[in-house]
């Protein structure tokens, strides 16, 4: 049942709904445009109610077809209700997010909302050795597609690509923000800041460019407003060097071949230890920066540099303890650190063996 805060009616701007708007950046994006004399109704849809006041709350699952009744009086409509998390079995999250876009797409074009805005990654550039530093925002799509996140994301991306073909006259919005950081992101790429060590491959040289969480909200604003549109990038502007990386985070690099680096990944994901695929360790140690022009255009500028912004990331991260993406208890971070970093690496597997036939007993 929606439960309507009372407010002054405004009578010009568009409704605009955001899903995933109880948590997160979701709730971020809710709390900024009901502050906004631009938007004449904010409605809110997630599976809970959140307490951002202001807003008209609709609890609502976004993979239902039934969705459609809660989104009839609306203009636009944002969809941030994405998982991310490395811990949800690659096929459950996999389904959720791509019937939940395929719902989300449907369910607009049902009830005439003339603009859908949804948010992927940079990832879908693709981290190659080779690539162009930073990338022109107009590359392919270059990433693979398997079954870590970034092939939600492709697929998301297609979904997006065929809307306004299958439903003239809506127009659909992406935006392709750089290594998320910030409160509650957990991904495999913030998780490579939990490790002892900074992992390299041999010959290679990382970038890194990032995207705080606040600046992702302003960016969202405007394409809102819609004085951005189409597929762009966002992110702070330029990157940080291996040695900047290093002096910021205080952790010291160590290099591997690349194909001990894949090889050993792959395997420990095959046998379930690790929870994401080899290919999303190319995002830790290849470069994917992007050139955010159509926001640079748009007069649009990060809050944070990239710097600031992995100070940030430091700061959530602080405490906990990762190596190849999995989450270590203290014990087994005190044994892997003291091992060294490359046989921490390749010894993961035999440490959670361990603590496997102990829990057993």
């Amino acid at each position: 049942m929606s439960t309507r805060q009372v407010r002054p009616r405004r009578s010009a701007g568009p409704v605009v709904a955001v899903t995933g708007a109880a948590d997160g950046i979701g709730r971020a994006l809710v709390a900024r445009l009901a502050a906004s004399a631009d938007v004449r109704k904010v409605v809110a849809l997630d599976d809970h109610r959140g307490d951002v006041p202001g807003v008209t709350w609709r609890v609502v699952d976004i993979r239902d077809p039934q969705l459609t009744s809660r989104i009839s009086d609306v203009d636009v409509i944002v969809h941030l209700d994405i998982d991310q998390s490395p811990e949800t079995d690659h096929r459950e999250r996999r389904a959720y997010n791509v019937r939940g876009t395929q719902t989300v797409i449907t369910a607009a074009a049902a009830v005439r909302v003339r603009r859908v805005i949804l948010v992927t990654s940079a990832m879908v550039y693709g981290a190659q050795e080779g690539n162009p530093v930073p990338l022109p925002e107009d590359s392919p799509t270059a990433a693979e597609f398997d079954d870590g996140i970034v092939g939600d994301f492709l697929e998301i991306e297609e979904l997006a690509g065929m809307a306004p073909v299958a439903h003239p006259g809506m127009t659909v919005t992406v935006l392709r923000p750089a290594a998320l950081v910030g409160p509650g992101i957990d991904t495999v790429v913030t998780r490579h800041f939990e490790a002892p060590r900074l992992l390299t491959v041999k010959g290679t040289a990382q970038r890194w460019q990032f995207c705080h969480v606040d600046d992702l909200v302003t960016a969202l604003d405007l394409a809102v407003s819609g004085e951005v549109s189409g597929r762009f990038a966002v992110g702070c502007e330029g990157w940080l060097e291996p040695e900047e990386v290093e002096e910021i985070t205080g952790r010291r690099r160590f290099e591997l071949p690349a194909a001990i680096t894949f090889g050993t990944a792959q395997r420990l994901h095959r046998i379930g230890v690790t929870p994401a695929p080899a290919t999303d360790l190319h995002y830790v140690v290849y470069p994917w920066v992007a050139d955010c022009a159509t926001l640079r255009e748009a007069g649009w500028k990060p809050s944070r540099d990239n710097a600031e912004a992995l100070n940030a990331l430091l700061e959530e991260v602080a405490g906990r303890h990762a190596l190849v993406g999995r989450r270590l208890a203290r014990k087994e971070a005190t044994m892997a650190t003291a091992a060294g970093a490359t046989v921490a690496v390749i010894g993961t597997a035999a440490i959670v063996r361990r603590a496997r036939r102990k829990r057993r007993g």
